[in-house]
């Protein structure tokens, strides 16, 4: 399921605004290894903070 809402909000982010998403890839394509691992890292932190709250409130 939560795969399926990823592929939903990527696919509309692509239908919606797909000159802004082809202007931030060229930017993302200027960072460093580093830059995007930390990136990466917090993303994948910000998730797991976000799942564990969801799951603690409603089950």
């Amino acid at each position: 399921m939560a795969l399926g809402l990823v592929l939903v909000i990527e696919g509309l982010l692509y239908a919606l605004v797909p000159a802004q998403l082809k202007a931030m890839m060229q930017q993302v394509q200027k960072l460093s290894d580093d830059q995007l691992r930390i990136g990466g890292v917090a993303a994948m932190a910000t998730g797991v903070v976000a799942v564990w709250i969801v799951h603690a409130a409603f089950f």
